[in-house]
């Protein structure tokens, strides 16, 4: 099958031949390549690590492998047990800790796992730091303790509430104003920890939650990337029930993606755009969103005045972006929130107080929500890589024969035409390439996209 080293971390399939596949052996190795990163950022007396895992089957597994190789490394270790993605990421500085890794696979079916690595602020790694630390896993120039220095780990369940707390304390988010509403709203949890985490926040809110997948076995009830053709039941109960609008995340929690109370999508591109017109109006400021992010957020932020500008794909080079930009919001087109007055971390636990404190204050449907900004609609393809396909070639001889476009090759090749693009790159977390096209309609996104399927298809000769 599989196995994925990149700056989004290590990430492979479950099973089969070590070095192929995320196997035991793997997990052990990676684990001791980033405790020796850890013990060489400072010299100490004593190291931490946070680690936290999704629901998936093979979570626990992965964890306690992870966890003892620390222990053995002589690094102590804050167990956070079943956890979302970004409350792994508040809970690495709040604990004091050197790093923090998150066992998920995201929004990959429920044969794939990972390790996902945190520095001491609780933010992904950049490139060079992911690099050392696949540099010293090649190596195995590992030194670990003598039996007296071993490490501990101590669980700490605590973690969802404090989260919770966090958010709460937000200025922006409108507890008041959400309480009084009285919201019904349906939660798809993919069978995961968002399953745990969005309804315990949204008791919090006051806000009724009726419950679809949220029991955190792991066995994802459909395709866990929330995209619409994988989310007719959510749909469907939206209407049946009445709610106001329905939520549904993957299954770190690190995506988030909303359902109309009619029951249409109101769209993940639409996710950062609804939280950030909100943010924008409150807090006036810059906005980041990836390259392969929908033009709409651009259109919002010019209303409030503000500047925008789009990074490589990749929260680490969106976070980098924001941070250099001062961005008061940011995130990814595929449902991520980076509030920074939180963390710099995609964060559907801040991204659903936010806009459920927007629709409070707006006395609007969803749909109606939705349909108050610009309309553009995407259209997300891929082509599964084979080791002859040389990407590199294919997506320079694109780029080389659109020279009179605007075209952009910082990450992959993204072609801006006047009324619409298309964003052709190899992706950091599955072996495919990513064919992405946005336009003013369905058919014309389409229409583009399988235009540069076919282009990239005649060029490689398949």
């Amino acid at each position: 099958m599989t196995l994925i080293k990149s700056i989004s971390g290590i990430r492979g399939t479950i099973g089969g031949v070590s070095g192929e596949n995320l196997t035991p052996v793997d997990a052990v190795l990676y684990a001791a390549a980033y405790g020796s990163w850890i013990k060489q950022q400072r010299n100490k007396d004593a190291y931490k690590v946070v680690v936290g895992r999704d629901a998936r089957i093979s979570g626990e597994m992965i964890q306690q492998l992870v966890m003892q190789t620390l222990v053995g490394m002589g690094i102590n270790v804050v167990d956070l047990d079943l956890s979302t993605t970004p409350t792994v990421e508040i809970a690495v500085p709040l604990e004091h800790a050197d790093g923090g890794i998150i066992i998920t696979a995201s929004h990959n079916p429920k044969e794939w796992n990972a390790l996902k690595l945190l520095n001491s602020d609780g933010e992904f790694l950049n490139g060079a730091e992911g690099q050392k630390i696949l540099d010293i896993a090649d190596s195995q120039d590992f030194d670990f303790a003598q039996v007296d220095d071993l490490g501990k780990i101590t669980l700490n369940q605590a973690y969802f509430d404090i989260h919770i707390d966090e958010i709460l304390d937000l200025p922006l988010v409108d507890v008041e104003a959400i309480k009084n509403a009285k919201f019904k709203v349906v939660v798809d949890g993919v069978n995961s920890t968002g399953g745990i985490a969005i309804p315990l926040l949204l008791e919090r809110l006051g806000v009724q939650a009726v419950k679809l997948y949220c029991e955190p076995t792991g066995h994802f009830p459909h395709n866990p990337e929330p995209l619409k053709e994988h989310l007719g039941d959510l749909m469907d109960l939206v209407v049946k029930e009445r709610a106001d609008f329905g939520i549904v995340v993957d299954p770190d929690v690190d995506r988030l993606a909303f359902v109309c109370e009619d029951g249409s999508m109101f769209g993940e591109e639409y996710t950062l755009v609804a939280v950030a017109d909100y943010v924008l109006k409150h807090t006036p400021g810059n906005t980041v969103s990836n390259m392969s992010s929908s033009r709409a957020l651009s259109d919002v932020t010019d209303w409030h005045k503000g500047n925008y500008q789009a990074s490589a794909v990749g929260e680490v080079n969106v976070v980098s972006l924001m941070k250099e930009t001062n961005a008061v919001i940011g995130g990814e087109g595929n449902g991520g929130i980076i509030y920074p007055e939180l963390h710099y971390g995609r964060d559907s636990l801040v991204g659903v107080a936010l806009f459920l404190s927007h629709l409070a204050n707006q006395n609007k449907k969803v749909s109606e929500l939705r349909a108050s900004y610009p309309s553009y609609y995407a259209s997300k393809n891929k082509i599964a890589l084979t080791p002859a396909l040389d990407v590199d070639a294919i997506l320079k001889n694109i780029a080389e024969s659109h020279a009179n476009e605007k075209v952009n090759t910082v990450d992959g090749v993204k072609i801006d035409f006047p009324e619409n693009w298309v964003h052709l790159r190899k992706s950091n977390t599955e072996p495919i390439i990513r064919i992405y096209a946005e336009a003013k309609s369905q058919e014309i996104a389409d229409a583009l996209a399988q235009q540069f399927i076919a282009k990239i298809k005649k060029i490689a000769g398949i």
